[in-house]
């Protein structure tokens, strides 16, 4: 496949927050984009604004012309566009280019010096935080992130292409498509079970990626998992260790051990020791890139943050509204403790949409033990996503299982009026579904 021959790029599932960084890029390169979604969203109609030609409903006759020449268009498909989707099936019988959105962002980064952020939890922070480093350091980068960079205004930015930053999607296998020459994994928790099988089969998937570094590339992991790296951790024996941590007016303050020099006194200003562990990879990631060391610590204090990864929506005295990602045991876990450190002593509900059939099946109980942790636990009901519902799995067999008399199901349209009656002190809302559409009428009800 040849890009330089491509005119138009047409995407199936182009709302995705990967799917849309790729249509952005290649809008950027002045090709005629466009494509299909489900629904609109608020990146939906960001896209069009762009103009980009999206629609709605699945069928052929929506779809604009110069997006049906074969020759000149290449279309782009998630694994989440369902296998009896007629556009999508018009195009894999009809003699299209097709590919999945992994292998195009394999092909794009393949000639550049590419950074790869892999790892269960943790990818698109550390990625926007190594995205935003490489920005300040003035090297020509073009960074693909996973969510809504606060310091771009974007999942997509654009400084050169001579290196790239990207997330190394485990899902469906995705990040076997790339080529890294630096490369991290923060975490290799359980999770996609619905397409893994099993831990160990996700375990060897991320073997896999590593033996897909290119010669004379370099691995960090983080200290305690079963790979062979460049450790990082904090205060133990890692290659790279952040020592002496500190909070000072809600800012980390620590000093960072490489392997051969000691800096003191960085700072980093997001919440909670996953963020902490973030931002030393991504630190750890440009100095074995031989980045000057002199922009990267402003930097890093300066970095903002990505949409809806411990955002603060309201912060006073009185209410602090926190929304996050966190669609994940273990990422739920890293929340509270967040939360706790930052708010100690204070009354908190978190409101949780579980994310998919499959994965709140998979992890019950692991769900029941984290949200129990916090004072009080509203639930929505799962968000489906691709997947049909399943005999009994349920927001109201999940409440069962949590281990605090302090909790309910909630459906959206009583949300605001139930959380009121709460008074919470802090309000921590969770979940990878469309619970960030009740983010800004939440903070329209609270910010008066």
């Amino acid at each position: 496949m040849n890009l330089s021959q491509i005119q138009s790029v047409y995407f199936l599932g182009i709302g995705g927050i990967g799917m849309s960084a790729l249509a952005r890029y290649f809008m950027f390169l002045g090709k005629n984009v466009g494509g299909y979604d489900k629904t609109a969203s608020p990146l939906t109609l960001e896209l069009e604004a762009t103009g980009m030609e999206i629609h709605y409903t699945d069928a052929l006759s929506e779809i604009d012309a110069k997006f049906l020449d074969k020759a000149s268009c290449l279309v782009v498909y998630t694994p989440a566009v369902p296998n009896d989707h007629t556009e999508l099936n018009y195009f894999k019988n009809n003699g299209f280019q097709i590919q999945k959105r992994a292998a195009v962002l394999g092909l794009v980064t393949k000639e550049t010096f590419c950074f790869a952020v892999a790892g269960t939890h943790g990818k698109t922070t550390t990625s926007s935080i190594l995205a935003h480093l490489l920005k300040e350091a003035h090297l020509p980068m073009t960074a693909f992130l996973g969510g809504i960079s606060d310091d771009f205004k974007s999942n997509f930015y654009y400084q050169g292409s001579e290196y790239s930053v990207v997330e190394a999607d485990e899902f469906d296998r995705s990040f076997l498509q790339l080529l890294p020459n630096i490369a991290c994994i923060t975490s290799m928790d359980a999770d996609h079970l619905d397409i893994y099988g099993t831990g160990e089969a996700l375990h060897e998937s991320f073997r896999e990626f590593v033996s897909k570094i290119k010669e004379n590339g370099k691995l960090l992991v983080r200290n305690g998992l079963p790979l062979e790296g460049i450790t990082y951790g904090i205060e133990d024996d890692s290659d790279y260790c952040a020592t002496n941590v500190s909070i000072q007016n809600g800012v980390y303050v620590f000093d960072v051990q490489t392997p051969t020099v000691l800096y003191k006194g960085v700072r980093f200003g997001k919440p909670g020791r996953h963020n902490l562990l973030n931002a030393l990879v991504a630190l750890a990631m440009a100095l074995e890139a031989n980045v000057k060391p002199d922009s990267l610590f402003p930097a890093l204090e300066s970095f903002q943050g990505v949409q809806r990864r411990f955002s603060y929506r309201i912060k006073n005295d009185d209410f602090v509204f926190i929304d996050d990602y966190a669609h994940h045991p273990t990422e739920i876990n890293a929340v509270f403790h967040a939360v706790a450190e930052m708010h100690p002593n204070k009354k908190v509900l978190v409101v949780f949409q579980p994310h998919l059939f499959s994965r709140t099946k998979d992890f019950a109980d692991d769900f029941a033990a984290s949200l129990s942790q916090f004072e009080t636990v509203f639930l929505l009901d799962i968000y489906p996503a691709r997947e049909k519902p399943m005999q009994g799995i349920t927001s109201e067999w999940l409440l069962e299982k949590i281990e605090n008399p302090n909790k309910k199901v909630i459906q959206k349209e009583n949300l605001v009026e139930e959380i009121k009656k709460n008074a919470p002190e802090v309000l921590v809302v969770m979940g990878a579904g469309d619970i960030g559409l009740e983010v800004l009428k939440i903070e329209k009800a609270f910010n008066v």
